[in-house]
C-alpha cells in the first residue's frame, strides 16, 4: 500500500467512525510559546485538553499531523540517516477523542483498522500497557485475539504520558509489530525490549489515554471527561506494509534518494551491507523534506531560534553532498522532488514552489561559498587519525566565520575521535553577544501599573454575578448610546458597553481610544482589554465626578476618537500592500507580522532581500492606482472553508473559527481579518513607502503613511528640500546636480590626501627600520612601533614590503587607521628565524591577546586585532619578550 493510500485509509475509517477531519496544524505552533516546532498530533489540541477552549462538535478528531523532532526533549537530529527510522521531519497519524469515547472504543478503533482496513497479521501484533492498567490490559485480552504472553506491562518511561509537570496525563498503551522470522512469545520484557531496539519488533502506534489530572505535589485526580489522544508514524506503517527494513525504502523517501543518485552521480545500494555507505542519501532525504515544509511554513533560514534550526538542517545537507563531490547547489532540485511528491496532500508546497526552491538555492550557495575554508579549519584542528579536544575558541569561529553550526562541528569532531570544548564556545559565543548587545530597554508595564490590574478583581467579582451579552458595533461608527456596568476605584473608571464601538488590539490594528460620557461626567478611555471574552474599556476622569462603584448599572453615550478613520484608511491600505507585494514580487510573500495605527502602518514579509528602487516605486504605484479607482471595500462573513477555497489569504499561525470575517477589495485583495476598514479605496486618499528595511534573514519591513499622514510627510519634505537649497544656494531643482558637484570635490580631496598619507607611511616605515638598528652579531633584529596607514591599505602588501626591508628578524607593527578610527597589528618573520620556532602568527596572538583581542595567520605574514588602543605598548612588549624566548638575539634592537 502507498504511502497516500494509507493515510486516505486511516482519515476515511475514523471519518466512518463519526471524527472530523482536521487539516494538519503548521510546524510552527499557534499561540503556544512552550514549543518551538509542532511535534506531536496533539498539539492542535492541546487548548481543548486543557479546558482553555471549548469542547467541540462534535468530540471526535481525525487528523495526518506534520510533525518535526530537532531541538528540546524530542530531538532526532543526530541519529537520522543512521538508524532505519528516525526523521526531523514526519506525519503523525492520529484519532482524539475530547471527553467522548474512551479506552475500549479505542481498542477497538486501533484493531479493526490495523486488522482488517491494512490486513496486518494479527499473529504478529503486541500490545504494551502501563503496568497499573488493568482495564486496558484486560481489553486487549478479551477484545482482540492477541494472547496474554504478548501484553506486556511496562512503566512510565514507556507507558506514561503526561503534558507537563502538571495538568493532564494518564496511562498510555502501544502496539507493536513483530518482524522475527522466528517468533518466540515467550521472551523476557529485557528481550523484548532489545528487539524493539534492534528494529525486530517494531512500535508504530500509541494510544493515550488521558483520565487523570495531576496536582503540583504529584498527586493524580481523575478527570470528569476522561479523553483520548493516538500517535501513528505514517512512515513506520508504511515500511510495514510495503515489506521494506527501514522508512527510507518507503515511496515517501526513494523518489528523493533517486533524485540525489542522480545529482551525484553516485548508486545508492539498499543492501544491509551497504547501510553505512548510504547515510548521506538518507540524511538528504530526510532533510529535503523538512526543508521544503518549514519553508512553506513560513520559517525562514537565520541565525535566531527557528530560522537557526533551518539553516542548521539545511546546511547538514549541503555538508554530505560537498563531502561526496558536488560543489554546486543539490538540496534545491531535492526540495523540488519533495513538492511534486507531497502537494496533493499539502497544497502549500506547491503555493510557494518558487520560494521554496530559490531560498533553498540561495542557501545552499550562500553556505558553499564558506564550507571550502571551514573544512579547511577543521582539517587543521582535527586532522583525520588523531584525537584530542578542539578549543571552544576553534569551534566558534567555524560558526561565526564559516557558518557551520556547533551540531556539525560536534558530528565531525565525533567521526573524526574528537572532542570539543563547548563551555569555551559558550564563553566566546557570550562574549560576542555581550559586544552586540543593544542597550536601551524598556521597562515592561506592569500590570498593576494599569486600570485593567487596578480594577481587575473587583471587575471579576462582579462579573461572575452574570455576563451580559456584548456587540461589537465598531463596523458601523464612531458613536453609540448603551447600557453599561462600570466600576470606578481611586479616579480610575472601566465600563463593560453592551454596545460597543471600541476595537480591541488584534490582527496588528491597536486598540481605539475615545470617550465614554455619561449624565454630567466624562472619561477619556485609553485601555481595553478582553477578559473571559468581554471587552473592557477604561480610562481616567475628564470632566464633572463619579463615586466609587463596583457593577453599577448606567446608560452613556461612547465615542470613538475620529483618529480611527486614519486607522482605517492606513488598514486597507495595508491588504492594497499586500496585494501590490505578492504581485510584484511573487507568491511566495506572506505576512508576518503588522502595525495598525492611526498615523501609520507597519508591515512585515517574507523576501529574500531589499526592494529595488524599480520595485518599491512599482509597489507603491500600484496602491495608488487602487486608491485612484475608487473600489469598493466590501466586509461579509463566510465560513472559513468557503474563504479559503476562494482564495483569501489567512494570517499564518492565526487561529480562526468555523465562520470568518472577510474584507475583499473585488478583483484586488481577499483577507480574512477582523478590523476596521474604508468604505471605498478612494478614502484612503495617499499612500507614501517612508522606509522598506530588512528585520530578520528573510524578513523585509515597510512602513508607510496614508491620508493625513502621507500630507504631512509631503509638507516636511517640500521644507527640508527647500532649506537645503537655501543652504547650498541653488533651487530645488538643481539639488542633485549641486551634490554630484560637492561629492567630485570631496573625493577629489580625500584621493589627496591618501596620497599624501601614503608617502608619509612609506617614510614612517623606513624610520622604523633604521630606529631597530642593523642585525646584531647574530644577524637578527625586532622591528616594532606605530604606522598610520590610509583607508584601503593591502595589510598584507604591507606586511611584504616590511619584511623585504628588514632581512634577518621579525616585526610586529601596530598599524592606525585615521580615517577609519581602526586599528591592527601586523607580524612578519624571516625565513631564518621561522626554522628557529618564531612564526608570525604566533606573535600577532601573543601581542593581540595583550589588549585583550585576537588574531592568527602564517609563519611568515599575520594579522591580529586590537582590543584597546591604549595597551599597544603592552602588546608591542609581550611580542618582544615572547621572540626573545626563543631567539635572545631579539631582545634587543
Amino acid at each position: 500500500m502507498k504511502a497516500d493510500e494509507l493515510r486516505r485509509s486511516f482519515i476515511s475509517y475514523f471519518e466512518r467512525q463519526g471524527h472530523e477531519h482536521r487539516p494538519s496544524g503548521p510546524l510552527v505552533p499557534a499561540d503556544d510559546p512552550t514549543l518551538m516546532f509542532t511535534n506531536a498530533g496533539m498539539v492542535q489540541f492541546k487548548g481543548i485538553f486543557t479546558g482553555e477552549t471549548a469542547r467541540p462538535s462534535p468530540p471526535r478528531a481525525v487528523t495526518s499531523q506534520k510533525c518535526l523532532r530537532v531541538s528540546g526533549k524530542h530531538n532526532d537530529l543526530e541519529e537520522v540517516g543512521r538508524t532505519a527510522r528516525h526523521h526531523t521531519f514526519f506525519e503523525m497519524l492520529g484519532n482524539f477523542s475530547f471527553g467522548d469515547y474512551f479506552k475500549r472504543d479505542a481498542i477497538d478503533f486501533a484493531w479493526e483498522w490495523v486488522t482488517e482496513d491494512l490486513g496486518l497479521e494479527p499473529g504478529r501484533l503486541w500490545a504494551t500497557v502501563h503496568h497499573d492498567d488493568d482495564d486496558a490490559f484486560k481489553l486487549w485480552l478479551e477484545r482482540t485475539s492477541i494472547p496474554e504472553s504478548r501484553i506486556r506491562r511496562m512503566g512510565d518511561k514507556d507507558n506514561f504520558w503526561q503534558m507537563g509537570d502538571t495538568g493532564p496525563c494518564g496511562p498510555c498503551s502501544e502496539l507493536h509489530y513483530d518482524l522475527r522470522t522466528e517468533r518466540d512469545d515467550r521472551i523476557t520484557d529485557a528481550q523484548f525490549e532489545a528487539a524493539g531496539e534492534a528494529d525486530r519488533i517494531i512500535e508504530f502506534w500509541n494510544l493515550v489515554f488521558m483520565q487523570f489530572d495531576r496536582a503540583p505535589d504529584g498527586v493524580d485526580t481523575s478527570l470528569p471527561a476522561p479523553s483520548i489522544d493516538t500517535g501513528a508514524g505514517l512512515e513506520r506503517i508504511a515500511a510495514l506494509l510495503q515489506g521494506v527494513g527501514t522508512n527510507y525504502h518507503t515511496d515517501l523517501f526513494l523518489p528523493v534518494i533517486e533524485a540525489a543518485e542522480e545529482g551525484l552521480g553516485i548508486e545508492y545500494s539498499r543492501a544491509p551491507e551497504a547501510w553505512e555507505d548510504g547515510v548521506a542519501f538518507r540524511v538528504l532525504a530526510d532533510h529535503a523534506r523538512a526543508v521544503a515544509f518549514l519553508l512553506a511554513d513560513g520559517v525562514f533560514p537565520s541565525n535566531e531560534k527557528r530560522g537557526y534550526v533551518l539553516r542548521r538542517i539545511l546546511r547538514r545537507a549541503v555538508r554530505h553532498y560537498w563531502l561526496l563531490g558536488r560543489r554546486d547547489p543539490l538540496l534545491h532540485d531535492l526540495v523540488g522532488v519533495v513538492v511534486e511528491r507531497m502537494s496533493a496532500t499539502f497544497p502549500e508546497l506547491e503555493r510557494r514552489r518558487d520560494h521554496l526552491l530559490s531560498t533553498t538555492r540561495s542557501e545552499e550557495e550562500l553556505f558553499l561559498s564558506t564550507i571550502e575554508g571551514g573544512m579547511r579549519e577543521i582539517d587543521r584542528a582535527m586532522p583525520e587519525g588523531g584525537s584530542g579536544t578542539v578549543a571552544g575558541d576553534v569551534a566558534f569561529k567555524l560558526k561565526d566565520t564559516y557558518g557551520i553550526p556547533e551540531d556539525l562541528t560536534g558530528l565531525i569532531a565525533r567521526e573524526r575521535g574528537y572532542g570539543v570544548d563547548w563551555a569555551g564556545f559558550d564563553e566566546a559565543l557570550e562574549s560576542q553577544r555581550a559586544r552586540s548587545r543593544e542597550g536601551g530597554k524598556v521597562a515592561p508595564i506592569k500590570a498593576s501599573m494599569t486600570f485593567e490590574g487596578r480594577l481587575a478583581g473587583s471587575i471579576r467579582a462582579t462579573v461572575s454575578l452574570g455576563p451580559r451579552p456584548q456587540e461589537f458595533v465598531g463596523y458601523g461608527g464612531l458613536e453609540v448610546e448603551t447600557d453599561c456596568r462600570r466600576w470606578a476605584s481611586d479616579g480610575r473608571h472601566a465600563f463593560l458597553l453592551e454596545r460597543n464601538p471600541f476595537y480591541l488590539e488584534s490582527g496588528g490594528q491597536v486598540s481605539d481610544t475615545g470617550r465614554v460620557a455619561g449624565d454630567g461626567w466624562a472619561v477619556d478611555i485609553s485601555e481595553v482589554w478582553d477578559d473571559g471574552g468581554q471587552t473592557f474599556v477604561a480610562g481616567a476622569l475628564a470632566e464633572g465626578s463619579l463615586p466609587e462603584a463596583e457593577g453599577v448599572e448606567d446608560t452613556v453615550l461612547a465615542q470613538v476618537d475620529p483618529a480611527r478613520r486614519e486607522t482605517e484608511r492606513n488598514h486597507t491600505a495595508t491588504h492594497l500592500l499586500h496585494a501590490a507585494l505578492r504581485n510584484r514580487l511573487g507568491e511566495h510573500v506572506q505576512q508576518a507580522g503588522s502595525l495598525v495605527a492611526p498615523d501609520r502602518l507597519r508591515f512585515d514579509f517574507s523576501h529574500r532581500g531589499p526592494l529595488t528602487p524599480e520595485e518599491r516605486a512599482d509597489i507603491e504605484a500600484e496602491v495608488t492606482e487602487a486608491i485612484l479607482g475608487n473600489h469598493a471595500v466590501d466586509a461579509s462573513e463566510r465560513g472559513y472553508d468557503e474563504a479559503i477555497a476562494a482564495g483569501a489569504m489567512a494570517l499564518f499561525g492565526e487561529k480562526y473559527g468555523d465562520s470568518v470575517r472577510v474584507i475583499e477589495v473585488p478583483g484586488l485583495s481577499l483577507e480574512l481579518c477582523g478590523g476596521t476598514h474604508v468604505r471605498t479605496t478612494g478614502q484612503i486618499g495617499t499612500f507614501r513607502i517612508v522606509s522598506e528595511t530588512g528585520v530578520a534573514a528573510g524578513i523585509r519591513r515597510i512602513e508607510a503613511v496614508t491620508g493625513q499622514g502621507a500630507y504631512r510627510r509631503e509638507m516636511q519634505r517640500d521644507r527640508l528640500l527647500a532649506e537645503l537649497a537655501a543652504r547650498l544656494r541653488c533651487q530645488p531643482a538643481d539639488l542633485a546636480a549641486r551634490m554630484d558637484r560637492l561629492i567630485e570635490e570631496r573625493n577629489a580631496l580625500a584621493e589627496e590626501v591618501r596620497g599624501r598619507r601614503g608617502d608619509a607611511a612609506e617614510r614612517q616605515l623606513e624610520t622604523l627600520l633604521v630606529r631597530a638598528g642593523a642585525a646584531d652579531a647574530n644577524g637578527a633584529r625586532f622591528v616594532s612601533g606605530r604606522l598610520e596607514v590610509p583607508a584601503g591599505t593591502d595589510l598584507g602588501a604591507l606586511g611584504d614590503r616590511l619584511r623585504g626591508g628588514m632581512g634577518s628578524g621579525a616585526a610586529v607593527v601596530h598599524v592606525v587607521f585615521p580615517d577609519e578610527d581602526r586599528h591592527a597589528f601586523i607580524s612578519v618573520v624571516s625565513d631564518d628565524l621561522i626554522r628557529l620556532g618564531v612564526k608570525a602568527g604566533d606573535l600577532v596572538r601573543v601581542s593581540s591577546r595583550a589588549t585583550g583581542s585576537g588574531g592568527g595567520g602564517g609563519a611568515r605574514f599575520a594579522q591580529g586585532g586590537v582590543g584597546d588602543p591604549s595597551r599597544t605598548e603592552d602588546g608591542l612588549g609581550a611580542a618582544r619578550a615572547w621572540a626573545a624566548e626563543r631567539v635572545p638575539a631579539l631582545s634587543g634592537g
